[in-house]
């Protein structure tokens, strides 16, 4: 913020001064705000651009483990605090926080997701879109990211485990030194197999064998070919940061970068927990699908008598 020193002699003129030192104080905070705009947007273009740099998620990894000279291990005496519950900190329910309100998502799609997700969105526009996880099937990795409600992130010196408490929902990133499971042994599951490593107070990861599935309602279809490279960062008291790079050569022109945020939850009573979750608790959980291809509560039956 610009301080203006008023000298005696001008006492006299306060009045028209005070609205000198709004006008500036105004401008100095729109310069302020731009600045940490143009420094955002300006990280998200170098960032997006490192991912251009690499053919595939895991040669974005092995560039990064150069870069850090292995990583570092950890023991129970220099563990970053990451403790606190946790929710996602902006975005909604769309994968990418900086999707224009009212445009389409950023991701640079194939023809052929490109026009599945148009098609997906004018299914949603007529209220008839169904959503897998309607059924009680996990969201799935890197959907995972984006799930709303609480989560919890636990660092140990060798995984790190990321919790969220939709479906009871735990991703297990292995920094002991490991690698991926090996070719032969390999499946696809919803969060797929997670390895990497500490570089400083960054946590940097590789994700595959996963499962297809959608980034969100709305948003784009990924297939069982993707994979993702994230670094994650506390960046103050409350918040964790997570650089986000995609690959999916079926569905993605290029790797689709985004920045995700988790803010902690004030909780000075200790009052908040991640409870057991699971959506057919009992039968006015149940979800159907429609005639017309979208999801609805089944009926509801809270007495023996119709209400």
């Amino acid at each position: 913020m610009t301080t203006i020193k008023i000298p005696r002699k001008t006492i006299a003129v306060l009045p028209f001064i005070a609205i000198l030192i709004c006008t500036a104080c105004s401008n100095d905070s729109t310069v302020a705000q731009n600045t940490d705009e143009n420094v955002d947007v300006d990280n998200r273009a170098q960032m997006a651009e490192l991912g251009l740099q690499h053919d595939t998620a895991w040669e974005l990894y092995q560039a990064l483990v150069e870069e850090a000279d292995g990583g570092e291990s950890l023991s129970w005496d220099n563990l970053p605090d990451w403790s606190g519950v946790y929710t996602r900190g902006r975005g909604g329910i769309t994968f990418d926080p900086d999707q224009p309100q009212g445009g389409l998502p950023t991701a640079k799609l194939t023809p052929e997701f490109h026009e599945r997700m148009l098609q997906k969105i004018a299914i949603a526009d007529a209220g008839n879109d169904y959503d897998p996880i309607s059924d009680c099937r996990p969201p799935g990795h890197p959907r995972w990211l984006t799930e709303p409600f609480l989560k919890e992130f636990v660092v140990t010196p060798d995984q790190t485990w990321l919790m969220n408490e939709m479906v009871n929902d735990v991703r297990r990133v292995y920094t002991d030194g490991r690698g991926h499971t090996p070719e032969g042994d390999r499946y696809a599951t919803w969060n797929g197999d997670s390895i990497g490593f500490w570089d400083g107070h960054r946590l940097i990861l590789h994700t595959n064998e996963l499962m297809a599935g959608q980034y969100q309602r709305r948003n784009p279809d990924y297939t069982d070919q993707v994979e993702t490279v994230e670094i994650w960062k506390k960046i103050d008291e409350k918040n964790i940061e997570v650089d986000v790079w995609i690959y999916d050569p079926p569905a993605l022109v290029e790797p689709w970068y985004t920045k995700q945020l988790y803010t902690r939850l004030t909780d000075p009573e200790k009052r908040l927990r991640l409870r057991y979750w699971w959506c057919r608790e009992n039968q006015n959980n149940v979800i159907v699908r429609t005639e017309e291809g979208g999801s609805q509560f089944g009926d509801f039956s809270f007495t023996e008598q119709e209400d």
